[in-house]
């Protein structure tokens, strides 16, 4: 299961809806990633918004099969997997997005409040900051920690939270240099 999750998330539909498009790639362009903000930044809100629902919705199925087939207390391990395989995509040169419409994709299948709580904090975080990355970041936090909490405190939910969670902070480490080349 691990795997089919790595290998689902390898699927990059950014990637593959620009060279629909013969658009290019849309890692060459602003934040070097194929997430849905730099898609909405190249093609417009729509796309990066279809980008958006596709992941989450490949990691919701993801989730809702995990939660089927596999042990309760393991399936957060999941999340990680297919952030893992977000960021860095077998098919498409280890170079994909950072994870964060996955994980929130995979966290509503299995709390949609907590999911909703999470689309707040970003709200939240975005607009005291103005800065997307920072949204971002509240959003992961609450995700982890709520997903935490849901399979309460037990050590695959606080490792696969943890672990998922560093990820993504870690993916944005060009963001926030970036951020504080601005400021300095």
């Amino acid at each position: 299961m691990g795997l089919a999750a790595y290998l689902a998330a390898s699927v990059n539909f950014s990637i593959i809806l620009f060279k629909v498009l013969n658009k290019g790639d849309p890692r060459d362009n602003f934040s070097g990633n194929a997430g849905s903000v730099n898609v909405a930044r190249q093609l417009g809100k729509r796309w990066g918004l279809l980008i958006l629902l596709l992941d989450m919705a490949r990691a919701g199925a993801i989730a809702q099969v995990g939660v089927c087939l596999l042990p309760t207390t393991i399936v957060p391990l999941l999340g990680f997997l297919l952030v893992v395989g977000n960021q860095k995509p077998l098919f498409h040169g280890f170079r994909g997005g950072k994870g964060v419409a996955s994980y929130l994709g995979f966290t509503a299948m299995i709390s949609p409040v907590l999911a909703v709580g999470s689309c707040l904090a970003w709200v939240l975080g975005y607009g005291l900051f103005h800065q997307p990355f920072i949204g971002s970041f509240c959003m992961v936090t609450v995700l982890g920690l709520g997903t935490i909490m849901h399979y309460s405190w037990t050590w695959p939910a606080i490792i696969g939270s943890g672990l998922t969670m560093a990820l993504i902070f870690q993916a944005h480490k060009t963001n926030i240099m970036a951020n504080g080349k601005k400021k300095g």
